[in-house]
């Protein structure tokens, strides 16, 4: 599975953690409908929900005029996996491809202003992080 594959599967499974409290390896197991797992999928879920304690934080510290809860539910999901990336995963994936898949995400997924607003706020994670 490409990692842009996992991500979007990884945004699949989260939301549906997010806004029906699903259990993560139910979520995962849905998403994947009948396909096989990937290890890059089941890092990013796992490790979001396992470390969202820190990542929400640090996304609301960026956040201007916003807070975590009134993000629509697909931007949410979006910054946490790529804060996730960010903080967890920077030996794996450069922080510029960080950003660039979540922006390209957004675009496909979030509404119209979903791709400036992701770039926004990953940029300033990136940057607090470095």
């Amino acid at each position: 599975m490409k990692r842009r594959t996992a991500r979007e599967k990884a945004l699949q499974a989260l939301f549906q953690i997010d806004v029906s409290n699903s259990e993560p390896s139910e979520a995962l197991h849905h998403v994947l409908d009948g396909q096989a797992g990937d290890e890059y999928l089941s890092k990013l879920v796992f490790g979001v929900v396992e470390h969202m304690s820190e990542i929400d934080p640090l996304i609301g510290k960026n956040l201007e005029k916003w807070s975590m809860d009134r993000l629509a539910p697909v931007d949410r999901n979006i910054l946490r996996i790529a804060a996730y990336e960010l903080k967890y995963l920077l030996d794996e994936v450069p922080g510029n491809v960080v950003l660039d898949e979540a922006i390209e995400i957004a675009k496909v997924y979030g509404d119209d202003q979903s791709s400036k607003f992701i770039n926004g706020v990953l940029s300033k994670v990136k940057q607090q992080l470095s």
